[in-house]
């Protein structure tokens, strides 16, 4: 994949995510989806200390790209496209960073001063900005649904995850995916499949080859 469009919408969606992600991944355990609340996932969240997942994004232009996510509180994410693709999205517990090898290029965000932060920040206050949407208001029927969107953060647009109960996961609940609709009202849909919970996780994921030092190959780490 050359064109880096779809990978910026995904780091987009997941800075927004980091404000539902931390509150859908852990719910609380074994709760009735029309009772689950806020609390119960802060209370949950601690239960789970790293992620793997495979995923597929669809954007709103009709483009299809699929990787995998790893995922290492506090602080650590990456979204990997495979070794064919120029680009990636990778967090190494400070700073969040969109690596386009194609134009030599790096964007980053301090992951504190991104909704990210509540993702792998697991005192942050979920209340703020997340709430459990009612069981007959989900868009997927059977699954919990999650919105989050920032009052001081309208840039960021907002974004709804899901759930469906699994007994194997921490609290109860297995993360399917999610939908982010951004300032511009376009929107990206992220499935989930074949997630871990709790698996050993190198830190040495979280590390990319800076192209602005030396030519590197595209996605490879160090």
């Amino acid at each position: 994949m050359k064109n880096p469009i779809i990978a910026r919408t995904l780091v987009a969606a997941s800075m927004a995510m980091a404000m539902l992600s931390a509150t859908v991944v852990f719910p609380a355990p074994a709760v009735a989806s029309a009772t689950v609340t806020i609390a119960d996932v802060q209370r949950a969240m601690g239960q789970t200390s790293s992620m793997t997942a495979d995923f597929t994004q669809r954007a709103a232009n009709g483009g299809v790209a699929q990787g995998t996510m790893i995922m290492k509180r506090p602080g650590r994410i990456r979204f990997d496209y495979g070794d064919k693709a120029s680009f990636l999205v990778v967090a190494d517990g400070r700073t969040l960073s969109f690596v386009d090898y194609q134009v030599a290029q790096v964007s980053q965000w301090p992951v504190r001063s991104t909704p990210l932060g509540v993702l792998l920040d697991p005192e942050a206050d979920l209340a703020r900005v997340a709430r459990v949407l009612p069981a007959d208001k989900s868009p997927l029927p059977g699954q919990v649904a999650v919105l989050a969107q920032d009052p001081k953060r309208p840039d960021i647009g907002r974004i709804t995850f899901f759930l469906k109960p699994d007994g194997a996961a921490p609290g109860g609940m297995r993360l399917t995916g999610w939908r982010v609709v951004d300032a511009q009202n376009n929107l990206t849909v992220v499935e989930l499949a074949n997630a871990k919970f709790n698996v050993p996780v190198a830190d040495s994921g979280f590390r990319f080859r800076d192209p602005r030092k030396r030519a590197s190959v595209p996605g490879r780490m160090r």
